[in-house]
Parts: structure tokens; sequence; C-alpha cells
């Protein structure tokens, strides 16, 4: 068994440390680690656990961080953020009225959790909202994912981020792994390093992960 700050894995699986002990998200199972709440981390409906139990090595957050989330749909993935940053705060950006009801009602147990509903290609209209953000995490299913990450990169002075790239919203046609390079292409000639890209198979088709710093 292995822990790393709040996050653990044990028997396989990944879990975070509970800010609402007690209290699940999405169903998931809760467990007692040495006297202490987690909650498992499931990789088959959060694409940052696919990434981390596919073999990524590259965790961004810090306890104090404060994360841009877009498209932080219902809050299944958002939540375990807020795990991991106990100490900073995640601003979580969606588009659908529909669902920002149900990720509304997830911020509400957790003091850390900020819901914006608004556009992730339009970074100004939230910039009321948003003090800063030391980390963006992006997992939106749109044309120019890279172009919108850069922007909010940019827009709030993030210096690493963590981009999902879902090749078929860009072009149904394409093969993923042109997809895949265009993306990195993109965020290289606007001034990003790559540090890690790792597919997400088995666990999401057609879906890549790319770590990036300025």
């Amino acid at each position: 068994m292995e822990s790393v700050a709040l996050l653990l894995r044990a028997d396989g699986r990944l879990y975070t440390k509970n800010a609402d002990p007690g209290m699940r998200v999405y169903g998931e199972r809760l467990r007692l680690f040495d006297g202490t709440e987690y909650r498992e981390w499931t990789p088959y409906r959060s694409k940052l656990s696919a990434y981390l139990l596919s073999g990524g090595k590259n965790m961004m957050f810090e306890m104090d961080s404060d994360v841009l989330y877009l498209g932080a749909a219902s809050g299944t993935t958002a939540s375990h953020v807020s795990d991991l940053v106990p100490d900073g705060k995640v601003y979580c950006i969606e588009f659908s009225p529909r669902t920002f009801r149900d990720l509304v009602r997830v911020c509400g147990r957790r003091k850390n959790m900020i819901p914006i509903l608004g556009d992730a290609t339009q970074p100004d209209s939230y910039r009321f909202a948003v003090e800063s953000a030391d980390v963006v995490y992006q997992d939106v299913a749109q044309k120019r994912q890279a172009e919108i990450f850069a922007s909010n990169m940019d827009a709030f002075g993030a210096k690493k981020g963590m981009l999902c790239i879902k090749s078929r919203s860009e072009d149904v046609t394409a093969d993923p792994r042109e997809i895949f390079s265009d993306s990195e292409t993109v965020l290289k000639r606007k001034g990003f390093r790559i540090t890690d890209s790792l597919e997400l198979a088995p666990y999401e088709k057609d879906h890549m992960m790319i770590v990036a710093e300025r």
C-alpha cells in the first residue's frame, strides 16, 4: 500500500482522502485505512483516475493549489480534486444548466468547490469569480480543445495544467492519434512544454491526457 499526500493506492485501486466523511458523490466505495476514510476513485468514471492508473506520473496538485476545472459536469472528478487540495480551491466551470444543478449539490457540501455556470471558450465571462489559478484541468467535449486550454492558462496565469483530449469531439472521422499529435503541436506553438502524454485505453477509448507546463 502506497500513500502519497492525500492520494492512496491499495489493492490495485486508487483512493482519495474523503473531505466529506461518510458521504459519497457518485456511489463510490468508502474504505478506512489506518482510521482515515478514503473514497475509491473509479477510472471508468474519471479520466484523471484513468490517467494515474494507466501509468501517469505527473500529478499537478499540491494541498494548497487553486484549480480551474473546465468541464466539471456533475462533479465526479472535481470532488476527488477537492479531496486532493484541502487548503486550495476548485473553481468548477460547467456549461450545461441541467448538469450544473447536480454540480451545485456536490459543491454545497465541500467548502473548497466553487460552482460557476460558464462557457470555457470565454474565460473573461467568469473572471469575476476566479481570483487566479495554479493549475488548469480541462475535460470538455468540443472542438479546439487545445486552444481553449491555452486561452484559460493565459487568462488566469497558470503555469501548469492537464488537458484531456477527446479525439471524436474534434473530428469523428480522423485518426485519434493525428488529433493527439495536432493538439500537442498547438500547445508547443503557444509556448508550452509537454511533460507527459498518455492514452487512456482501456478505460476511455480515443482519449489522451496531456500534461503541460510553462
